[in-house]
């Protein structure tokens, strides 16, 4: 199964989706905020990042534009998991380089099936 690095300063954001992806199988490892991440990136290979927008330090948009310029990140899926719906935002990530966004509150069963789908 895959690696996930699931990014955000919201502890129980963080635990609802670390045990929806470890329930079927994934490794996950967490992150409170972009610089924490960017950290654990540079230092372990994920298959998989999953990035709250708003954050302090660095926000997801800033995650995945500095993700993108690691080699080893340049073709793994981003997910955003947001509060944000507003299709501007949704530019903004897109151009930045995400490969897909999920509105929360999010289904569990919902981010399976398309962590599922990406990882595929």
């Amino acid at each position: 199964m895959a690696n996930i690095l699931v990014v955000d300063d919201s502890v129980s954001i963080r635990q609802l989706a670390s045990f929806t992806l470890t329930s079927i199988g994934h490794s996950v490892t967490e992150a409170e905020d972009g610089v924490e991440a960017l950290s654990k990136a540079q230092s372990q290979q994920y298959d998989l990042v999953l990035t709250d927008r708003n954050m302090p330090n660095k926000n997801g948009i800033e995650l995945v534009l500095d993700l993108r310029q690691l080699p080893e990140y340049q073709a793994i899926p981003i997910l955003m998991l947001t509060t944000e719906a507003d299709t501007t935002k949704k530019m903004e990530g897109k151009e930045a380089g995400l490969t897909g966004w999920i509105v929360k509150p999010f289904n569990p069963d919902e981010l399976i099936k398309l962590i599922t789908k990406v990882l595929n």
